[in-house]
């Protein structure tokens, strides 16, 4: 027998270790490990890391296989691996049901267990009496199965396995929006069992299903039914979430040790090199000790300080574990692993020798890797004091076959015995390397001959959907139904994929079915859904953001391919919009804001295109797997007849009668109008508290001259006009009081229902003083206009803003189901055409509601692109945006919450997922019966949601979008570039197209100065002003110009600028950087900071560290109680003005409870004095002397320069910086109003 070569003796010497430390505790029913002698639990995720270091001896010993025995051990070693992921395959199928449920509820209780028995597979505790949530447990029982499965072994047997696997790919592809317990089976971080995000279950996932992605479970001996599908989109959400999170893991975590595992070996999840490097710093210098690394900052797990009796931590408890938690040399192992991956042989070295000076040697001379380190129960004392200094003890098990196996991994790594590229046969660690520029494929077809031609005329020659057979082409929504079919499974009781989702990742290959080739235009062209689509320029925005995001996100092979469809629909005017015929050619140019394009027909990108098989469509389960399923079948059938034909609108308007009088006419308008809430012209803004109504504060509440009934004159809607509205509260108060009979309700018909609204909302407004502006409805409008004539009005209006009045109208006083059949006909006798009109209400016989007509309406009003009244009807109708749920999931997975309604009064906060239902009905409460801000506030989260997506940096530094708070500054930006007052602002606001309305609201995010130019037809049109000077005088009284006209009326442009620059600023709740974690520091070394009436309370700093989320929301949530926004950002500057304090230790403590308005407001003080002394503007407000005393406030509670919260407005358009800047005087309020600061003698100046 030949001698054994060096190599072959040395494997044999791994071999024995891992079957001694590892193969001898496998159970050999169930293939599993138990948790340790005494402990008989099986973790899913512990037991694939135990036996990763069998795989990979398995593959050492295949590669130097020279004598039958070897290949024998080789053999041995993999049926081990096979036995163990069948044996948890087993456990897991067992509770197949839970999976099923899982995908509809995502609770907590429906999840697939964390633990099983070892001896047989079955569940060991309750569903609710363990945290089973953890999807990184079962998305790494994926990602290791297909590395298995790609380097040849066979764990999958039969197509029923493939269904639940591909089952349990669904139930991990939300892992971007489930809070789950994560690795440390914990949730947050006191322990009290409430999950939340964790970064390290989203890398895990999105690994997962990148790596099972057309994964052959067969191998290669497998067909099209073996073979598992993923929606390539759902992995990159977890990528873009991930991205956002990382280095932080959750919301109380703000570093975990776990995320190594993410950035590096097994999941290699993130594809950012620098983000990589940042997180790997992140967890060596805060989290890394001599004998590894910490889990997380104060985890009190295992530490001598610890109540071994409870589970759970008190909150002011966290602070003691600070500096003694334990330390776990498995982290070492980690990052032997990491930088072997990386090929840096010289760390690789520096950890090995680290890590080997903290094993524990066993009697047989092994090495063994023990659980963690704990500081003795003696030492703790001196620990505390110096951090580092005192020697552990091992606690926990020894071995720890989690962190032994990786050892082992690392070992044959090291000694070349493995290449890396064997334990990552799908080569997942080369996703940080630089991939060549992606070219987006773009196709256009016309839907017939007309429109071909129409573009022939510009020189663009497409096909139309006739010519491109035998490719079909159809909407999103088919293949969204398509992709239902997949995963079903009749034996196993599993339904398919729940989600309708399909984004522009899926839309942009090609499919195969059988001979077919189907090509699908994206979810966002899918006209059938929400009012935004029927706005050109915005889908050609929304085009031009995929094809960037395509650029970006696509790593599958081939190129991306977008299908668009040019429709009738799509014509203004018998006209192709002038703006989408510039795209074309931009297109045609081959580049797109950056993105190199290629304009093409469909054949041409046969070859260079992805193409997917739909095989999954088959009949497999009756036997027929070549033929189609038979609800398939049909459905195609039905579809294609079906895709693209048009609806056609119904008709509103009956014949011609004759015109009524003027005054009839003009009784309803203005109806919509009342319903509105913006309020902007309040001085203090959103502060309706009962203050007196006095002059100045009428515009909100009168309406202006065209809404009044009985003007004679038409005006336009657009038309802006001076106030003029009843000059004595006198009036105003009758006015208010009438408002008690608000609906005329008719007292024989027994409308129950409408009569408890209308009871409650009358009720809302009588008692909440806010609701002020809405709904308002003088009754003498409307108290002599019979239903009937109303009717006939409705018919006989060619405006659509009156028909949009008269149903406002309607649906107050008789609900959206009343029935208008024949109305409006009465006393016509004379009139024999009466007749034949009634056709126009009947509708071919069948009853026609007021919804009917509106339904009508919103479509005309789409049309004409009447977008303040579609925006108003679709509230009306109650239209939801299809992607609303997506988008404030977007929004929250991003760690930014949302509140919606207009603060102080009714603002709510959206803090986890909600679905649609629920949503719609939190905003419509949010905004009581103001339908077109209900509307504005969902469209505006889908914009969020784009920008969020396409540009995160805009939101750096923002933790809640306060919707509310951005239409209110939205309309205060139109004013003042618009030089109008408020009413009409929000007019305007509610009027913006989409595209404009996107276009607004990214200006407010990114701060840049911008114009409003006006286009045709009362549409304006938002533009970027290169230069800071606008052309525009601004005015810093907003649509009041009474008082200040001879001050304001020309002073240069750039009055206004600080102003302007700390109300936006206040208003997206934007704060300096590291802001909330110098807050920490501040609240550390006082007993607290109040701020509006809240205390935060020094107890914070014990519960949470500087870095956490969690902390950062206590201190907004204490921000957001300041109504005005540029308030709340003085507030912050003087919050930073402590911090500084602190950071130069300029003294050991800052005392009690720190008022922080108190030193605002002490600046406010100063600032006023120096005025006086250097006669600068403020001395024509606010500091005026008059009897050698300050001026007394003005009667109405107000400055008279308008400023907020009794702050001279001057002071708020001061720059921070320079000897009358805002933290100069900020300074100087501190040193005199805290006590701590030594009043007199010598003291270094910090802050320069």
């Amino acid at each position: 027998m030949r001698s054994r070569s060096n190599s072959g003796v040395r494997l044999d010497y791994y071999q024995r270790i891992v079957h001694r430390l590892i193969l001898a505790h496998q159970e050999p029913v169930t293939g599993l490990f138990p948790a340790s002698n005494v402990n008989s639990h099986a973790w899913i995720r512990d037991n694939v890391y135990c036996i990763l270091a069998v795989w990979g001896l398995s593959m050492a010993y295949k590669k130097i296989a020279d004598q039958d025995e070897d290949r024998a051990k080789c053999y041995e070693l993999e049926q081990s691996c096979v036995k163990l992921m069948r044996g948890l395959l087993m456990a897991m199928m067992n509770q197949k049901d839970k999976v099923e449920k899982f995908k509809m509820t995502q609770s907590p209780y429906d999840s697939l267990h964390a633990k099983y028995s070892s001896k047989n597979g079955l569940p060991v505790v309750g569903d609710n009496e363990w945290g089973h949530l953890q999807i990184d447990a079962v998305s790494l029982y994926l990602l290791i199965l297909a590395q298995m499965t790609a380097s040849g072994l066979q764990i999958v047997f039969s197509l029923d396995e493939v269904s639940f696997i591909q089952n349990l790919v669904f139930y991990i592809e939300s892992a971007y929006s489930i809070p789950d317990y994560g690795i440390w089976e914990r949730g947050d971080k006191t322990n009290h069992g409430e999950p939340e995000l964790n970064a390290s279950s989203i890398g895990m996932a999105k690994a997962a299903l990148e790596a099972m992605n057309e994964l052959d479970l067969f191998g290669a001996r497998g067909g099209p039914a073996s073979v598992i599908h993923v929606l390539a989109d759902e992995a990159h959400k977890c990528q873009a979430v991930l991205q956002s999170m990382l280095p932080r893991e959750s919301n109380s975590k703000e570093l975990d040790s776990g995320l190594l595992c993410v950035i590096g070996f097994p999941a290699f999840a993130v594809d950012d090199a620098q983000l990589i490097h940042n997180t790997k710093d992140a967890i060596l210098s805060r989290l890394q000790g001599k004998y590894g690394c910490k889990r997380f900052l104060r985890d009190g797990y295992r530490t001598p300080k610890e109540d071994p009796s409870r589970l759970y931590y008190e909150r002011w408890e966290l602070r003691m574990f600070e500096n003694i938690e334990c330390e776990w040399p498995l982290f070492y192992c980690y990052l032997i692993l990491f930088h072997a991956f990386q090929s840096d042989k010289r760390a690789v070295q520096d950890y090995a020798d680290r890590l080997e000076k903290i094993m524990v040697r066993s009697e047989d001379g092994i090495l063994l890797v023990p659980e963690s380190y704990a500081v003795p129960q003696d030492l703790v004392g001196f620990e505390y004091q110096k951090p580092g200094s005192q020697v552990r003890e091992v606690v926990g098990r020894c071995p720890f076959l989690w962190g032994q196996s990786l050892f082992i991994l690392g070992r044959l790594l090291q000694e070349g015995f493995l290449a890396v590229g064997e334990l990552d046969p799908l080569n997942r660690r080369l996703g940080a390397q630089k991939k060549p520029d992606v070219v987006v494929q773009v196709v256009i077809i016309a839907e017939d001959n007309e429109i071909r031609d129409k573009l022939a005329e510009h020189d663009l020659h497409v096909q139309t959907i006739a010519e491109v057979a035998p490719i079909e082409v159809q909407p999103a929504r088919v293949l969204s139904h398509l992709y239902t079919y997949l995963g079903r499974n009749r034996k196993l009781g599993l339904s398919g994929r729940k989600s309708r989702d399909v984004g522009i990742l899926s839309t942009s290959k090609l499919y195969s079915l059988k001979d077919r080739i189907f090509a699908f235009t994206p979810q966002f062209a899918d006209l059938s859904r929400f009012y935004i689509a029927s706005d050109n320029e915005l889908m050609i925005d929304i085009l031009k953001g995929e094809i960037n995001f395509l650029k970006s996100a696509w790593d599958l092979l081939g190129r991306p391919l977008v299908t668009l469809v040019l429709k009738r629909i799509h014509l203004d005017q018998e006209k192709i919009p002038l703006a989408m015929i510039q795209t074309m050619r931009k297109l045609k140019s081959g580049y797109i804001n950056g993105t190199r394009v290629m304009l093409g027909s469909l054949k041409d990108f046969l070859n260079t295109s992805a193409i997917t098989d739909l095989s999954f469509l088959g009949s497999t389960e009756d036997g027929y797997p070549d033929r189609l399923h038979p609800d398939v079948q049909t459905y195609l059938e039905e579809h294609l007849l079906r895709s693209f034909s048009n609806r056609s609108t119904m008709n509103l308007r009956g014949g011609q009668l004759r015109p009524r009088t003027l005054r009839r006419r003009m009784s309803c308008k203005g109806a919509i109008k009342k319903t509105r809430s913006i309020n902007v012209d309040s001085d203090n803004l959103g502060m309706e508290g009962p203050s007196p109504l006095t002059e100045r504060r009428l515009s909100s509440i009168v309406p202006p001259p065209w809404l009044q009934a009985n003007k004679q004159s038409h005006v336009s809607v657009f038309a802006t006009t001076p106030e003029e509205g009843p000059s004595s509260p006198l009036q105003l108060g009758h006015e208010l009081s009438v408002r008690e009979n608000i609906y005329p309700v008719d007292p024989h018909n027994n409308r129950s229902a409408i009569d408890r609204r209308s009871e409650f909302v009358r009720q809302q407004e009588i008692t909440v003083p806010k609701i002020l502006i809405q709904r308002h409805r003088a009754e003498t409008n409307f108290a002599d206009t019979e239903v009937e004539e109303l009717i006939a009005m409705l018919r006989e209006t060619e405006n659509l803003e009156e028909q949009g009045d008269i149903l406002q109208y309607l649906v107050d006083t008789q609900g959206l189901d009343f029935n208008t059949d024949g109305l409006g006909f009465k006393n016509k006798a004379d009139d024999n055409a009466s007749a034949t009109n009634s056709a126009g209400m009947l509708e071919e016989g069948r009853v026609v509601t007021v919804r009917d007509l509106l339904k009508g309406l919103y479509e005309k009003a789409c049309q004409q692109k009447l977008w303040g009244l579609v925006r108003h009807t679709a509230g009306m109708l109650g239209k939801r945006v299809e992607d609303l749920a997506k988008a404030v999931t977007d929004l929250l997975v991003r760690q930014k919450q949302v509140t919606v309604g207009m603060p102080p009064n009714n603002e709510h906060t959206i803090t986890a997922p909600l679905p649609e239902v629920e949503l719609r009905q939190l905003i419509h409460d949010a905004y009581g019966d103001d339908e077109s801000t209900a509307m504005l506030t969902q469209e505006l989260m889908v914009y969020l949601a784009m920008f969020i997506r396409t540009e995160p940096q805009l939101f750096h530094e923002m933790l809640r979008l306060r919707v509310g708070l951005i239409i209110q500054v939205m309309a205060k930006e139109l004013s003042r570039t618009l030089n109008c007052d408020g009413e009409a602002a929000s007019e305007h606001l509610l009027n913006l197209s989409p595209f404009e309305m996107k276009n607004l609201l990214y200006h407010i995010l990114s701060g840049k100065e911008f114009a409003v130019s006006s286009v045709a037809r009362g549409n304006l049109s938002i533009v970027s002003c290169k230069s800071s000077r606008v052309s525009k005088k601004s005015q810093i009284g907003l649509g009041d110009p009474e008082g200040e006209d001879a001050l304001i009326a020309t002073i240069d442009d750039r009055q206004g600028q600080w102003l302007r620059r700390r109300r936006l600023d206040g208003a997206l709740n934007r704060v300096p950087r590291d802001f909330y974690s110098r807050v920490w520091t501040v609240l550390e070394k006082c007993q607290g900071l109040a701020i509006e009436g809240r205390v935060l309370q020094q107890s914070l700093t014990q519960e949470m560290t500087p870095g956490e989320l969690k902390f950062a929301l206590e201190v907004e949530t204490a921000l957001n109680q300041i109504p005005q926004p540029e308030y709340r950002q003085l507030v912050v500057e003087a919050l930073m003005v402590l911090t500084l304090v602190t950071e130069h230790n300029m003294v050991p403590t800052l005392g009690g409870i720190i008022y922080v308005e108190h030193l605002v407001h002490k600046a406010n003080q100063l600032f006023l004095e120096d005025q006086r002394k250097v006669q600068g503007d403020a001395t024509l407000c606010c500091a005026k002397i008059k009897d050698g005393k300050e001026q007394q406030q003005a009667a109405s509670g107000m400055l008279l320069c308008g400023g907020a919260a009794y702050i001279c407005q001057h002071l708020y358009d001061s720059a921070p910086s320079g000897s009358y800047g805002t933290m100069t005087y900020m300074s100087r309020a501190v040193a005199l109003v805290l006590d701590c600061v030594p009043k007199h003698g010598e003291m270094e100046c910090a802050i320069s």
